[in-house]
C-alpha cells in the first residue's frame, strides 16, 4: 500500500468496505429475506457487522490511517483528498448505519415475540395436592375414636429414658433398652420407640380417669425391608377409669374394627406378652377382602394380624401416681403404616415414604 498514492488507497479502502459490506445488504433492503433470521443468527449478524465497524472506521483502521497522509499530498490536492477520505468515511458510516438500525428493529422484534404472551390462552392452573395415604387412614382413626369419646393427644419425639423405659416397666435390662434396637441422641436421650410415652405425659398432666388415642411417629432400629422401616406411624390407646375390665377391651377394640371394615367384622385374641401390660394379648380381624374365606391379603388364613393390648399393668399406673388398687385401664396399639398397606393392597410399605409423585397421585 506505500507504494500507491493516498487517493489509490482510500479508494482501495471503500472497494474492499463493499465486498465486505454486500453480505449484510440484505438486511437493509429485502425485509423477507430479514423476517426469516432467527434471533440467535441476528445477534450473531450484528457482532459480525460491529467488527466491521470497527475494522474500517476504528481508531486503527486504514481509513484512520489514510487520513494522516495528507502531508504527501501536494498543497494544491489537499483539499481533493480531504473530501475524498470525508466523503468515503460518511459512505461506509451511513451503510453501516442504515444495517444496524434494520437489524436492531428486527431483533427488538424477535425477541418481543418470543417473550410475548398470549393473554387469550387459557393460563395453567397449578396444581393443588392431596393428603398423603398415611394422613388419610390416621384421620379416619382419628374420627372413629373421637366418636368413641377419646381424646387425640400427640407430644415430643425425644424422650428420656424414664417416659421411654422405666414408667412403661421396661426393665434395665430389657432387649429394648440396647443400643441396637433404639436410637439413642445423647446420654439418657431417645428417639420415642412407641407412642405409650404419650399416654404416660397425659396421665401426668390430666390425672385419671382418662381415654385417648396417641398417634405419631416412632423409630426403631429396624432394616429397611417390604414390612420395616426404621421411622413408621403407630397409634396407641389407653383408657384408665374405676372398674375397667377385659371384657371393655374387647368391646373397644371390636367397635373400632366394625366401624372400620364394617359391621360384620370379627374379631379374635391371642395370649401375648408386654412389659406394660398384663395379661397381654394380640389382636386379629377377620379378611376385609375375602371375609374369612382366605386370599393373598390374609395369607389363606382368614384372619389379618393387627395389633397388641392388654391391661395397663400396675407398675405403669404407679409411675404416674396412680392407685392400682383404685383405678385399672387397658392400652393398646397398631401399625398405622401396616394397616395402611394392607388397605391399600401394598406389597411394600417403603412405598409410602419414597415420596414418588406416580404413587401418591393414585390417593387423589
Amino acid at each position: 500500500m506505500t507504494d500507491q498514492t493516498p487517493q489509490a488507497q482510500v479508494e482501495k479502502i471503500t472497494e474492499a468496505f463493499d465486498r465486505d459490506i454486500e453480505r449484510f445488504v440484505f438486511i437493509r433492503d429485502d425485509r423477507s429475506q430479514l423476517a426469516t433470521l432467527g434471533l440467535e443468527a441476528a445477534l450473531n449478524e450484528q457482532r459480525a457487522i460491529a467488527d466491521l465497524r470497527t475494522r474500517y472506521l476504528g481508531k486503527k483502521s486504514e481509513l484512520a490511517a489514510a487520513k494522516k497522509l495528507i502531508g504527501r499530498v501536494a498543497p494544491e490536492e489537499r483539499a481533493g483528498f480531504g473530501q475524498l477520505v470525508q466523503a468515503a468515511e460518511d459512505k461506509l458510516k451511513t451503510m453501516l448505519d442504515q444495517v444496524e438500525l434494520s437489524l436492531g428493529n428486527h431483533i427488538e422484534t424477535a425477541r418481543t415475540a418470543r417473550e410475548s404472551i398470549d393473554v387469550t390462552m387459557p393460563g395453567r392452573r397449578p396444581r393443588s395436592g392431596h393428603r398423603h395415604p398415611i394422613t388419610l387412614l390416621r384421620e379416619r382413626l382419628e374420627d372413629v375414636f373421637v366418636a368413641l369419646g377419646y381424646a387425640i393427644e400427640d407430644d415430643r419425639e425425644i424422650e428420656t429414658d424414664f417416659y421411654n423405659f422405666d414408667a412403661l416397666n421396661i426393665p434395665a435390662n430389657h432387649p429394648a433398652r440396647a443400643w441396637q434396637d433404639t436410637f439413642y441422641t445423647t446420654e439418657g436421650f431417645a428417639l420415642r420407640s412407641q407412642t405409650s410415652t404419650v399416654q404416660i405425659h397425659a396421665m401426668q398432666r390430666r390425672g385419671v380417669p382418662v381415654r385417648m388415642i396417641a398417634p405419631g411417629r416412632v423409630f426403631r432400629r429396624d432394616t429397611p425391608d417390604p414390612t420395616h422401616n426404621p421411622m413408621f406411624f403407630q397409634v396407641e390407646g389407653l383408657c384408665v377409669d374405676r372398674g375397667i375390665t377385659m371384657a371393655h377391651l374387647k368391646g373397644t377394640v371390636a367397635e373400632f374394627l366394625r366401624r372400620m371394615f364394617g359391621p360384620d367384622t370379627v374379631t379374635r385374641f391371642r395370649p401375648s406378652y408386654f412389659p406394660f401390660t398384663e395379661p397381654s394379648a394380640e389382636f386379629d380381624f377377620s379378611c376385609f377382602k375375602c371375609k374369612g374365606a382366605g386370599c393373598r391379603i390374609c395369607k389363606n388364613s382368614g384372619w389379618i394380624e393387627l395389633g397388641g393390648s392388654g391391661m395397663v399393668h400396675p407398675n405403669v399406673l404407679r409411675a404416674v401416681g396412680v392407685d392400682p388398687q383404685e383405678y385399672s385401664g387397658f392400652a393398646f396399639g397398631l401399625g398405622i403404616d401396616r394397616m395402611c398397606a394392607l388397605m391399600y393392597e401394598l406389597d411394600d410399605i417403603r412405598l409410602l415414604f419414597e415420596n414418588d409423585v406416580r404413587f401418591l397421585e393414585k390417593f387423589e
